[in-house]
């Protein structure tokens, strides 16, 4: 094939390959979906197993070690409870407690800053070991009083202001992951709400003993120690509002 050929088939080969990209992304934009749904919207799906699916996985949590029940009869008592009635609060690896979010963190603080300075300094050049003569006949105007003479001026002023403000409530229900030595519950707990594209996410961690859990098996964020919360969401909106990421970028490598 001769050079004239190539530039014949080149800009074909082109532009198809062009053509089979464009159609890769878009069948990655459910393209398909969405023009199967224009003028009639999208349509419920059908009920089926949920195992069935091919996105299924098993869920695996921590579990307490299984114990032995032992059959005593003619007794109220069961062997292994911790008390005669039945306790609803979360107490062993696997049990799942309801975390109660009530954020109102409001946070204020102002600074101003200035400061100014000036510094002078002169330096006389009387005696040098008597080389001071040999400087007078190196230097037709000879040598003044003031050989060296530095002057430096500073003015520094500042302001800034710092306001925040927090409000965050929401319950979660967390699963006890661990139990410490001395007896207090470790705490995991993620939510994921996904709406219109938009995916929000919620999850908590702590420490928390098992006296502070409530009797309707709830415990407040006061009463956990080592708190740890994210909330926060990403998607089409969550993109919508922060900077395109090549501008991110330049704002961490830009030094001026």
């Amino acid at each position: 094939m001769d050079a004239t050929s190539i530039r014949r088939i080149w800009p074909a080969a082109l532009r198809y390959a062009l053509l089979g990209l464009t159609l890769t992304i878009l069948s990655g934009c459910n393209l398909a979906t969405r023009l199967s749904e224009i003028g009639d919207g999208p349509e419920v799906s059908q009920i089926q197993n949920p195992m069935s699916r091919a996105d299924y996985t098993p869920v695996s949590l921590p579990m307490p070690t299984p114990l032995i029940v032992e059959d005593n009869p003619n007794s109220l008592w069961r062997a292994g409870a911790r008390a005669f009635f039945k306790d609803h609060r979360a107490k062993a690896v696997g049990d799942i407690v309801t975390v109660k979010i009530d954020l109102d963190d409001k946070a204020e603080m102002d600074n101003s800053t200035e400061r100014e300075r000036a510094d002078t300094e002169d330096t006389d050049l009387t005696k040098f070991l008597g080389l001071e003569l040999e400087l007078a006949k190196k230097l037709p105007q000879g040598i003044g009083t003031t050989t060296t003479s530095f002057g430096a001026a500073h003015k520094t002023k500042g302001d800034g202001a710092i306001e925040r403000a927090e409000e965050i409530e929401v319950k979660i229900a967390a699963v006890v992951t661990q139990i410490l030595p001395n007896g207090a519950l470790v705490l995991v707990g993620r939510q994921e709400i996904l709406i219109n594209a938009e995916l929000r996410e919620l999850y908590v961690t702590g420490v928390v003993r098992p006296s502070d859990i409530d009797s309707d098996n709830t415990v407040s964020q006061d009463y956990i120690a080592e708190m740890r919360l994210a909330y926060g969401g990403r998607g089409t909106l969550s993109q919508l509002q922060q900077p395109r990421w090549g501008m991110q970028i330049w704002d961490v490598i830009f030094p001026f």
